[in-house]
């Protein structure tokens, strides 16, 4: 038997910018992408913890180093610039691989540039790009 679980997740990630007429998605400093290696366009769940609002949307990668977490379309309306957003991305695994499975987390603090914590990270030769 599959479970569903979480595969990668950024806790704190300050929303820099809003975009009511864009397509839809919500754009993340594509270096955080591959910190915890979400994949462009990969169906993501975001909560705001600023406001209570949870979304699914898709991951679109912004400039890397602008560490630009942008609500774009409909999703402007769900969150404003300052807000904190926990989003998820999980994966479906066999039920006995679950209890040894880790997911890839990063924890931010000020700004979306310096990390509290990290866990598991998919792309180690970047934490450097980040204060510490």
């Amino acid at each position: 038997m599959q479970v569903n679980i979480l595969r990668a997740k950024i806790l704190r990630a300050e929303v820099t910018d809003a975009k009511l007429h864009y397509e839809g998605s919500l754009a993340i400093d594509s270096e955080i992408m591959q910190l915890v290696g979400i994949l462009p366009h990969e169906k993501i769940l975001v909560s705001n913890i600023s406001n209570g609002e949870r979304f699914e949307t898709y991951a679109i990668p912004a400039p890397a180093g602008s560490r630009t977490f942008s609500l774009n379309g409909a999703t402007a309306h769900l969150g404003k610039l300052g807000d904190l957003l926990v989003i998820m991305t999980f994966t479906w695994i066999e039920e006995k691989e679950a209890t040894a499975h880790e997911p890839r987390v990063v924890v931010f603090s000020e700004t979306n540039d310096r990390i509290l914590k990290l866990t598991n990270p998919a792309a180690p030769a970047l934490v450097a790009s980040f204060r510490q």
